[in-house]
């Protein structure tokens, strides 16, 4: 039995109390998605992402994409991707609702994992325990950029996409979303470097030449940000003007389809009516 008359027992208790039990190790057969902060991985019940068919205005990225994820479901060969370009034109949200519909054709057999930029240290030991599930996972870094100032990032991530001695596991492959297509900062001078006017931009280029598929989001034109609006307008009943629909986005100075999409919240806010999206 524990002296309490002891100070040191009773502070030892004391700690032992205040200390937090460690967290349940992750299941990572159960969720259809987790989020990874470089030490552990919480599970997401449900992911959020719009239907497929309302995604439009980028008819080819959504083909390319979705087609690579259901590959990496079924089991079969798989790229990984950089998908760079545009803000607001739908670079994550095609990644989820690719996901989403894998999952539906192929149950149980496919998660994403995101992995915010602060955790890329942790990545190699993620992959690791991945690597030895019966199961296919996408991990997904969204908004990547690295600075002039960071050295490090990009030379991990390179690493990371090309492998080194210790193979990455087949099961894993990596989604990044930048509005970078080179994904490190690039400047007009680097061309005039007079000792290797190549060596920098080759350097820069290599980390995105890592990827096997590198996919463009543009922004979008006057008659493809109608289409979209046009698209969840029909999808939820709202009743809506054109002209109406290009002042939003001249106020907002874009057009895109998160214009597109906050202009749909408005008009359902106006008409009384809750969304999902």
């Amino acid at each position: 039995m524990t002296d309490q008359g002891d100070p040191l027992a009773r502070i030892a208790a004391a700690l032992e109390r205040l200390a937090p039990p460690p967290p349940a190790p992750t299941d990572w057969l159960a969720a259809p998605a987790y989020v990874w902060d470089g030490a552990g991985a919480r599970a997401v019940a449900a992911i959020h992402a719009p239907a497929l068919d309302l995604l439009r205005g980028i008819d080819r990225q959504k083909d390319v994409v979705t087609a690579n994820v259901a590959r990496l479901a079924a089991g079969h060969a798989a790229h990984d991707m950089l998908l760079w370009g545009a803000r607001g034109m739908g670079k994550s949200a095609v990644l989820r609702a690719g996901i989403v519909a894998a999952q539906a054709a192929h149950p149980g057999s496919i998660a994403l994992v995101q992995v915010a930029q602060d955790a890329l240290e942790g990545l190699a030991g993620l992959f690791t325990r991945l690597g030895r599930l019966d199961r296919r996972f996408l991990i997904f870094i969204d908004d990547l950029g690295f600075e002039d100032s960071d050295g490090s990032g990009p030379r991990l991530l390179r690493s990371w996409l090309e492998g080194g001695i210790e193979a990455r596991p087949g099961n894993v492959r990596l989604a990044v979303t930048s509005n970078r297509r080179a994904i490190v900062a690039r400047h007009a001078g680097e061309q005039d470097d007079p000792l290797n006017p190549r060596d920098a931009v080759d350097d820069r280029l290599a980390l995105a030449d890592r990827f096997g598929l590198s996919i463009g989001f543009h922004n979008c034109g006057q008659e493809e940000y109608l289409a979209i609006i046009a698209g969840y307008a029909d999808r939820f009943g709202l009743i809506w003007e054109p002209g109406d629909a290009l002042e939003w986005s001249r106020r907002r100075g874009a057009r895109s389809g998160r214009v597109a999409w906050q202009y749909v919240t408005e008009l359902a806010g106006r008409a009384g009516m809750a969304l999902q999206g």
